[in-house]
């Protein structure tokens, strides 16, 4: 079975708190191309990933500490970073 890049994952406040870590190196799947890709994979990696993941549109993202919109693709990224949105008020 082929397998995607090795790359490094960091979880940032709640998404951390409900992921149970800051940050991880993991290999992906095979087919995961863009950051939705990666979004919907981990939230099939076991109860606290499907809790942090299970809206998927609350999640910023960004690829080697750039924001990145989820239809970007994770070609060639080193590090991929979650967090939930900064609230102003």
């Amino acid at each position: 079975m082929a397998h995607g890049p090795d790359i490094t994952l960091r979880y940032f406040a709640w998404v951390r708190e409900k992921a149970g870590r800051a940050e991880e190196r993991v290999t992906l799947p095979a087919g995961i191309e863009t950051v939705a890709d990666v979004l919907i994979w981990l939230g099939t990696r076991g109860p606290e990933f499907e809790d942090a993941f299970r809206k998927p549109g609350l999640i910023r993202t960004a690829i080697d500490q750039r924001h990145v919109k989820p239809d970007t693709a994770i070609a060639g990224a080193r590090e991929i970073a979650f967090f939930p949105p900064v609230t102003g008020g």
